[in-house]
């Protein structure tokens, strides 16, 4: 799983050489609205507290020329909330016409698993949602899911190792985080426990 980081092109070429296992591309959202690095990339929406259509669609028409290097592009979601996502879901052509050529991920939210998935109109899932819902075994059975029909699978807020682990383990493609993406230490973090054997236990121990 390697991380889609959300910086400068300068800050994303700077950390793919200290990791280039670990970081891939870069993910472009309309908060930040850095400049594209020429790598593969992700489009988020921002729309974590709100959804500003208007950079949402100057990005994505910025983007054009790039499409064919992008992994995904976020339909707006409700954080924690699978039931109204997915009513915007499926009214996405209507609301936002401007996304019909794009590979639209749709995002996980809280719920997910009680509701049909509608895989054959996407391209990639974005595991958003709310902890502890984001680490729990339904959120990694879809995401298992995803990786069987061959979708795209990229996991949000992945800071440490323990997530970073758990997601990777499954087959998880991408991820991003904004601690990873600020602070180098995070990444150093993930690289180092990456690198950590594991305990011994008694069984190694007796052999």
């Amino acid at each position: 799983m390697q991380y889609l980081i959300d910086k400068s092109p300068k800050d994303v070429e700077r950390k793919q050489q200290l990791h280039p296992s670990l970081v891939t591309g870069q993910l472009l959202t309309p908060l930040t609205r850095y400049r594209n690095a020429k790598k593969r990339f992700g489009v988020d929406n921002g729309c974590f507290k709100r959804f500003d259509l208007k950079s949402f669609k100057s990005l994505i028409e910025r983007e054009e020329n790039n499409m064919e290097q992008c992994l995904f592009v976020t339909v707006p979601d409700i954080v924690a909330s699978a039931r109204r996502t997915m009513e915007i879901w499926k009214r996405r052509f209507e609301l936002l016409p401007f996304l019909r050529c794009w590979r639209l991920a749709l995002v996980i939210q809280d719920g997910m698993e009680d509701l049909e998935i509608p895989w054959d109109d996407l391209h990639a899932v974005f595991l958003g949602g709310g902890d502890p819902w984001k680490d729990s075994q339904a959120a990694k059975d879809i995401i298992k899911t995803a990786k069987i029909l061959n979708k795209h699978t990229h996991i949000g807020r992945v800071n440490t190792i323990k997530r970073y682990k758990s997601f990777s383990d499954i087959g998880a493609d991408t991820c991003d985080g904004s601690g990873v993406s600020m602070y180098d230490h995070m990444l150093e973090d993930i690289a180092a426990g990456l690198s950590k054997k594991p305990e011994p236990t008694l069984f190694d121990e007796a052999v």
